[in-house]
């Protein structure tokens, strides 16, 4: 018999924030089956964001220390070595895999909190934003992902298109208010997937992730990789995720 009582969720909104819940026409997530997360295997890039594009890159979740956000190279220069492609967290800070099962961890005056472990944190996407819609036309007229499984609303019932172990509600809006659910709930995790109209680019993230998955142009993660507020490395379609 099953002895723990169901967690109260609220309803699901009408709007995640000022995005807009679609509950008829899943019609604009389609090419992700064709194109996107299921094309790639499970637990690589292209199994996180879509595959199919010129080149791709990581965006690392900063670390922090007193909440202010500190980089993976800051952290890893302390210990002693640098982030290479595809490093896990755990190995820049030397720990054991199940490093958030630790009650005692950081090292102080550079860390003493983990990188984020979920969809893109809010100032992740805020330096996002204006990279990416530099490199598409329709920067206004975007299609979000949300795994339907964060806990916080109730949204059975509704529509969802299917990734690779997760089942996504579709939202739509314009690229700049990807980060409005937060006027819901300063938690409320962000969409796992983004893409605009023209599928320019597509960025891909997951619930168990420390890390954002871009795929687009050459010239769009040259981009990325020359942004000062973001820490990103390329990447290939096949490497694993972390």
């Amino acid at each position: 018999m099953d002895i723990y009582p169901l967690v109260d969720r609220e309803p699901a909104p009408e709007s995640y924030g000022r995005l807009r819940v679609q509950t008829a026409d899943l019609a604009p997530a389609h090419w992700l089956g064709e194109h996107g997360p299921g094309r790639g295997a499970f637990g690589t890039v292209t199994g996180v964001a879509a595959a199919g594009f010129a080149a791709y890159a990581r965006v690392l979740h900063p670390a922090a220390l007193d909440e202010r956000p500190v980089r993976w190279s800051t952290v890893a220069a302390a210990h002693g070595r640098e982030v290479a492609q595809g490093m896990n967290w755990h190995e820049v800070v030397d720990l054991d895999r199940d490093y958030q099962n630790l009650s005692e961890y950081g090292l102080p005056g550079v860390w003493d909190e983990h990188p984020a472990e979920g969809p893109t944190p809010p100032d992740v996407a805020r330096a996002l934003i204006p990279v990416l819609t530099r490199h598409t036309a329709a920067a206004e007229h975007c299609w979000f992902g949300l795994w339907d499984g964060y806990g916080r609303w109730d949204f059975d019932g509704l529509p969802t298109f299917e990734t690779p172990g997760r089942d996504e509600l579709l939202l739509a809006g314009p690229l700049a208010d990807v980060v409005s659910p937060l006027s819901l709930d300063e938690f409320a995790e962000l969409p796992d997937l983004w893409w605009p109209q023209d599928r320019a680019w597509c960025v891909g993230g997951d619930v168990d992730l420390v890390s954002t998955y871009v795929g687009g142009s050459e010239a769009l993660i040259a981009d990325l990789l020359d942004s000062a507020g973001l820490e990103a490395h390329r990447v290939s379609p096949g490497d694993g995720v972390g």
